[in-house]
């Protein structure tokens, strides 16, 4: 049956959720500091790529995927170098995709895994299951021969019901995680695909690295996939997902904030940004510097040894790059 409702129930916390989640989206938008900061929207376009990618074991670093998209060469598995410019390039092309459209969900599918898996922008022919980070089986997807009519039903079941943008691209992710549509890559065009559901409610979602708190909170994620597993519909993973998108609008803001005019001297300001990069991150490199703000190389390296110099951070090795962390 077309446009089926999935099982899910609104609740007051997914309630509560929404009405801080638009409250924050007009807070951010009001600054125009999206908009008007083409070096932010890069940074979090990055940092989106990497978090969804780390999701499903890309081993590349933050640093490593910026040093790709600047064209330069890094040493790693070519096969995750490929993912990392395939899923920037559909994520650019982010604009040009219709959310409803089952031909521009096979398109964006066959380039963010392009190159990387046989059935590339089509469904899957076998059965598959879907497992967890640690590999443990979650569910078992669809069967192949029922994929393409429930994906049709979802896409049009999420084109044409009364719930709110911000419920209903939770539910979509949930659900088509569900039924699992496709050989691999299936995480990574879930997300996607709900990056953009909720950039066609507000333009500004294109930017925000909701997928890098996703990453940050992946043993949630896991969990809250499970939990609606285990209780046969959404409404669990519905909230944390809700969780994980107030908390990507409050990072922008905060940022934001700490850049508006006058509230601190530069120093200080990039100080701030480096320390809440560090209260999820166990270091920061060079490249991380540059993305967190908008500086050269040089001037990253200028600022990380100062901050060394005062000692607020530790120099150390990584993967044979320096990086820096906190004092202990």
């Amino acid at each position: 049956m077309r446009n089926k409702k999935p099982p899910f129930e609104i609740t007051n916390a997914m309630i509560d959720h929404v009405a801080e989640i638009a409250a924050l989206v007009g807070r951010l938008t009001s600054t125009n500091q999206l908009s008007a900061n083409p070096t932010l929207r890069r940074t979090n376009r990055i940092r989106t790529i990497h978090g969804s990618l780390a999701i499903e074991q890309n081993t590349l670093t933050l640093e490593q995927v910026t040093a790709v998209l600047n064209g330069k060469q890094v040493l790693a598995p070519p096969k995750d170098i490929a993912e990392v410019k395939n899923a920037y390039e559909i994520y650019e092309r982010l604009d040009e995709l219709n959310p409803f459209s089952v031909d521009d969900l096979l398109t964006a599918h066959s380039i963010m895994t392009r190159g990387l898996v046989d059935e590339s922008g089509v469904f899957r022919s076998k059965p598959v299951g879907v497992v967890d980070q640690e590999g443990h089986i979650l569910h078992f997807g669809t069967l192949p021969q029922y994929v393409p009519d429930l994906v049709m039903e979802l896409l049009g079941w999420t084109k044409n019901n009364d719930v709110h943008m911000l419920i209903c691209s939770c539910v979509f992710h949930y659900e088509f995680e569900l039924i699992h549509p496709f050989a691999d890559g299936n995480g990574r065009v879930g997300r996607l695909w709900h990056t953009l559901l909720l950039s066609r409610w507000n333009l500004a979602f294109a930017w925000l690295p909701v997928e890098s708190i996703i990453h940050d909170r992946q043993q949630e994620y896991y969990a809250a996939i499970n939990a609606s597993n285990d209780a046969g519909e959404s409404t669990v993973f519905i909230e944390f997902m809700l969780s994980a998108i107030k908390a990507s609008l409050m990072d922008a803001i905060n940022a934001s904030d700490e850049m508006s005019d006058g509230q601190m001297d530069k120093a200080t300001m990039r100080w701030k940004q480096i320390e809440k990069f560090l209260e999820t991150h166990p270091y920061i490199m060079n490249a991380d510097v540059r993305a967190l703000c908008g500086v050269s190389a040089a001037t990253a390296n200028r600022i990380l040894a100062g901050l060394s110099t005062e000692g607020k951070l530790i120099q150390c090795r990584k993967n044979g790059h320096w990086a820096y962390r906190l004092e202990p």
